[in-house]
Parts: structure tokens; sequence; C-alpha cells
């Protein structure tokens, strides 16, 4: 959280963190395409030739007054390859949410508790107060065929004490109840800081 006193401006940073593939870049595009235009910025998104993020995808977005404070909320996703972790480990500097998405897709159990792991672990390393830190789940692909039960999913990641919502982010399902839940959570966390 940065808050610029004499612009009246808190800056407010959310990162889509998850493995690669399960559909972070896809819940910013549904985002980005049901706000109204004048309520945020263009979305920037640095791919590779095969159209998987190379760094991150990112939009700014504007919102009502909070404190006397406009919050402006930069949304980021991270690339889900693993051989981009120092990226990874970048874009989730400065956070002040983070909402994970987990494929819930069997084959992909592993590459979910991997990339869950690294992010707790990056939170620790960069000294942000995880007791403290909204966490969002969001259990994205349930249209897959083979896709676990969310109980299931939870026992593997150790997810249960977050919020969580089932997902179809491709159709828009889901999308929404967890950014508002995200959003939510670190509204009401820069509350609590700026008593």
């Amino acid at each position: 959280m940065m808050i610029n006193w004499q612009a009246r401006q808190l800056n407010l940073k959310v990162v889509y963190y998850g493995p690669a593939l399960s559909g972070k870049t896809t819940n910013l595009e549904q985002i980005h395409q049901r706000v109204d235009p004048g309520r945020r910025s263009e979305l920037l998104s640095l791919k590779t030739n095969e159209d998987r993020t190379l760094f991150f995808d990112f939009f700014q977005l504007e919102l009502g007054k909070i404190c006397g404070l406009t919050p402006n909320i930069a949304l980021y996703t991270v690339p889900g390859q693993s051989y981009y972790e120092a990226s990874r480990r970048l874009v989730l500097r400065g956070t002040d949410g983070v909402v994970f998405v987990a494929d819930s897709n069997s084959a992909r159990m592993d590459d979910n508790l991997l990339a869950w792991l690294n992010m707790f672990q990056h939170l620790h390393d960069l000294s942000l107060p995880i007791e403290n830190m909204p966490v969002v789940v969001q259990y994205n692909k349930r249209d897959c065929e083979n896709a676990l039960p969310v109980s299931d999913i939870k026992n593997v990641l150790g997810s249960s004490k977050y919020p969580g919502f089932e997902a179809t982010a491709l159709e828009g399902k889901g999308v929404f109840d967890t950014f508002k839940t995200i959003i939510n959570g670190v509204l009401l966390q820069v509350q609590k800081n700026l008593r």
C-alpha cells in the first residue's frame, strides 16, 4: 500500500498467482472486459510467441473513496512457468493481496502444490505480513473432465482457511466473486492499517 497524500490516492496491488495455464490471465481479461473503460487502464501483457505470459499482465482500476482516499488497484499476474521464479518473486513485491488460481485438473495437483508453496516462500522472503495478507483461492477449470472435487484440492494445498470460489474463468464464472472478495479483503486490511 502506498498513499499519495497530496493527490489523496491509495495505491494498492493485487497479484494473481498460480501454476502455468491455470487461468490467471483469463481472470484479468474477464475483469478488464467488464469494467467501465473510464475506470480502468489498458490491459498490458508481455507474452511469448506461444501466447504464454512472459513477465506479467497488468491493468489498473479505480474504485470509489475509502477514508477520503481514492483507491487505485493494480492487478498483476505472474508467469506460471517455474523457470520464471525470479519474475514471480519480483511481481509479488509490495503486494497487498493475492489470488491463487488453482487448476482443478487432477493431473495438475503437483503443479498447484509447488506454486502454492513457492508463493508463500516468496511472501516470507519479501518480509510481507503473511498472517495479515488477504489470500483468496480460486478453484478454476471446474468444467474440466478430470476436475477433482474442491475438497480434495483443499486437502492437497491446505487451503481450507482461505476464502475460495469454484470458477470457469473462460466463461467468466466465479471470476467476479473471487475479485470482489480479494478487493474487500484488501480494503478491510487497509482500513485497519489506517486507524
